[in-house]
């Protein structure tokens, strides 16, 4: 089938939070997330949590090579009490909005159903301090949301989350130079082909593995009967951002005329996006075919960026 790009919806929060913050002279989100390099891999963090990004990665481990390659800088600000987190936002503020994150997505009183704590990051943009809350855009669908300052600052403390530190934001965005989009994907590919490679890993916990490793025993874990946990954190978060990373990675390919890197990206989007209904109706087997069938395809999108360089 030949690549569609996707628009749409989805988990998409630190690059739509990029986005905001860039302004006018942003790139488009496809290339923001392309320039992360979080399309280009599979981790099974600790043998059992999921993720459809590159061994090891986090958002914060993306962050500085993508401003880099996009020509944009930033100051990153972390702080060691609420008291000093809630003055230095505040002193921030009065130069415009604020990126913040990681912050625990289950304290975020203003989303339906937030019960508590999830282990689950988010980031967001911060507008303003007034009147005893902190107005921000939440990407993920809540622009010009509120929350009292304690709340905010409990999700900001982001004690349940596994990397990054407390209280961090990030400041001062500024455009150094001018850089063309097609050149952002160009100069994000070394990138990419050293995290497919998973020479980038830290702070993994013991049991860890990725791509086509991880691929075969994800498979293996939801044939073996698939828990209520991994089902929702899979079709509520995992399989939606990785398909269209994935769709996004194909886009950028095909923007710079790597027809091979791009239809085994597409290939991969393709399967990701196909879990998403067995995992939903409960199709165990079905599921776990199409695992199956993606663990080459890393191998494969690895060996295609390599020849491309």
């Amino acid at each position: 089938m030949e690549h569609m790009p996707y628009i749409g919806s989805g988990p998409y929060c630190y690059t739509n939070s990029f986005a905001m913050l860039f302004g006018a002279h942003a790139p488009s989100t496809a290339v923001i997330e392309f320039a992360t390099g979080s399309p280009f891999g599979l981790q099974l963090v600790g043998g059992s949590l999921p993720f459809f990004d590159p061994y090891g990665w986090t958002p914060e481990a993306g962050f500085d090579k993508a401003l880099e390659a996009m020509g944009w800088s930033s100051t990153v600000i972390k702080s060691t009490s609420e008291d000093e987190a809630l003055d230095q936002l505040r002193r921030a503020l009065a130069g415009g909005p604020v990126w913040v994150g990681p912050v625990e997505i289950g304290h975020l009183r203003h989303r339906p159903g937030v019960r508590g704590p999830i282990g689950s990051d988010h980031y967001l943009v911060v507008l303003a301090i007034e009147d005893g809350r902190v107005r921000m855009h939440d990407p993920q669908g809540y622009p010009f949301a509120s929350l009292p300052v304690d709340n905010f600052l409990t999700a900001w403390r982001a004690e349940t989350i596994d990397y990054g530190a407390p209280f961090t934001m990030r400041i001062n965005f500024q455009r150094d130079r001018e850089v063309r989009e097609d050149d952002v994907i160009r100069a994000s590919l070394p990138n990419a082909i050293r995290w497919l490679s998973m020479e980038n890993a830290t702070h993994l916990p013991k049991g860890t593995v990725g791509n086509a490793e991880a691929a075969k025993l994800l498979a293996d874990m939801i044939e073996g009967g698939c828990n209520d946990d991994l089902r929702g954190h899979l079709i509520h978060f995992a399989v939606r951002v990785g398909a269209r990373r994935l769709a996004d990675a194909a886009t950028c390919l095909a923007r710079i005329g790597d027809a091979e890197a791009t239809r085994i990206a597409s290939e991969q989007a393709q399967l990701v996006g196909s879990l998403q209904h067995p995992l939903v109706t409960g199709d165990n087997g079905e599921a776990a075919a199409i695992l199956r069938a993606l663990a080459p395809a890393y191998g494969r999108l690895l060996s295609a960026l390599q020849r491309a360089q």
